[in-house]
């Protein structure tokens, strides 16, 4: 056992002796060499040539001739096409390198309107202050590409407002949009200025699942009156359009118009219409044989009473999908009218609410909203207004709907009983 531990030992002591051979022995001029040997290794590496191909380059072209451009060519400089280069030199540089990092420069002076420029290392620049493109580029390989300078003009580009894409808020209902139309001023090449203008101009869309039912809520608390009807005003962030061809971000809309774009809504509140509902029946001329003025007439009830000559509904009744300021327009000009059916047995009798002198309501409808605006928004297209307001008075008119108490669309039974027309509700109240 004691040879062995002594053994163990010379063997220790022998690993001991070369290892101080080994670091300690010359260690100056061996420290020496593994510095030289990193300085040739980082050498070697830097000076390894390779080949990289780098896509969507971007171009810029300088010193174009007054009143000219490119088709494509943004107010930077940049055309919207970009190239491809197949580059030669130092690999660790091409392999930090990408196409953020370049870019193609082309000297449009002195040049014709159509000329064929040679891209090469000459065009190339480096936007990396840490690449050199001097040191360690060696060659790139040529391109050409035809660059076409065209007219320069100004004009203005229509933008139509389309209908609103997504929901409304909960408890809203979406009115319409106005304005309808606005204008952008753009400049750049004829042929592109032309072909948006033939293709009937821009578009702008909004998404009503943008708006929130707190924005609404709190606009409705600041109307002064008729609360009912909200005016949601487009925030500057949301003005802006793609231009094709002349842009590859979003331009604002610089209309001075633009200014009152906006968005409206209307509660979705029943709302009381507060005044008795005329019943009356319709003889249509086809068909009179069987039921006219002579064989049948409308009969009062505890629901259709009789009062100064005149059927008429004094129930309680609601209004939903109009505005209060609508409603308190025309609720004295709402009838039923009852008809019998053209089509199969005419004893078959159907129902409508009508407005009476539609064209009447509508001119005060227009008159009254016009008189409430203020004079920032009064002369905002007044002629496209005036359409506007008379679109939402037809919107109106086809979504007016009689509701009950209980919150249920009402719903008449009316049938003949020889020569009595009767009429009851069938979910009142």
């Amino acid at each position: 056992r004691f040879a062995k531990q002594v053994q163990f030992l010379g063997v220790v002591e022998a690993m001991i002796t070369l290892l101080k051979r080994f670091f300690v022995e010359n260690w100056a001029r061996k420290l020496l060499s593994l510095i030289l040997a990193i300085v040739v290794w980082v050498v070697v590496k830097r000076s390894l040539i390779a080949t990289k191909t780098i896509s969507d380059v971007p171009v810029r072209v300088i010193n174009l001739n007054p009143g000219k451009t490119i088709e494509g060519m943004q107010a930077n400089g940049i055309l919207s096409e970009k190239v491809s280069l197949s580059l030669v030199g130092n690999r660790f540089m091409l392999d930090e390198m990408g196409s953020r990092d370049l870019e193609i420069v082309l000297d449009a002076k002195d040049k014709p309107n159509e000329w064929i420029a040679v891209i090469g290392k000459k065009n190339l620049v480096s936007l990396n202050p840490d690449i050199n493109l001097e040191k360690g580029l060696s060659r790139v390989a040529s391109i050409e590409r035809i660059i076409r300078q065209s007219k320069h003009v100004k004009e203005k580009i229509p933008i139509i407002v389309t209908e609103p894409i997504g929901e409304a808020p909960k408890g809203y209902q979406y009115l319409d949009v106005f304005p309808y139309q606005l204008n952008l001023n753009v400049e750049g090449p004829e042929e592109t200025i032309k072909q948006l203008k033939n293709g009937g101009g821009l578009t702008l869309t909004f998404n009503l699942s943008d708006i929130s039912v707190a924005e609404l809520d709190i606009l409705q608390k600041t109307e002064k009156r008729h609360s009912d009807e909200i005016s949601f005003f487009v925030p500057n962030s949301w003005k802006k359009v793609m231009v094709p061809g002349l842009s590859e971000t979003e331009m604002e809309i610089d209309d001075p118009q633009a200014k009152g774009l906006r968005i409206d809504f209307a509660r979705q509140d029943l709302l009381p219409i507060n005044a008795p509902i005329p019943v009356s029946l319709f003889f249509p001329a086809e068909g009179c044989s069987g039921i006219n003025p002579e064989t049948c007439a409308l009969v009062a009830n505890d629901f259709v009473v009789k009062k100064n000559g005149v059927k008429m509904i004094t129930q309680p009744l609601f209004a939903q999908g109009v505005s209060r300021k609508f409603l308190d327009l025309v609720k004295d000009r709402i009838q039923i009218a009852i008809t019998s059916s053209l089509k199969g047995s005419p004893e078959r009798l159907l129902w409508n609410v009508q407005l009476m002198c539609p064209q009447e309501l509508e001119d005060r409808f227009v008159a009254k909203s016009m008189a409430e605006l203020s004079a920032e928004l009064r002369d905002v297209q007044p002629s496209l207004r005036e359409d506007y307001l008379r679109n939402r008075f037809h919107s109106y008119m086809n979504s007016f709907r009689l509701y009950t108490p209980g919150h249920k669309k009402l719903k008449l039974a009316i049938r003949v009983d020889g020569n009595a027309v009767l009429v009851t509700p069938e979910n009142y109240p």
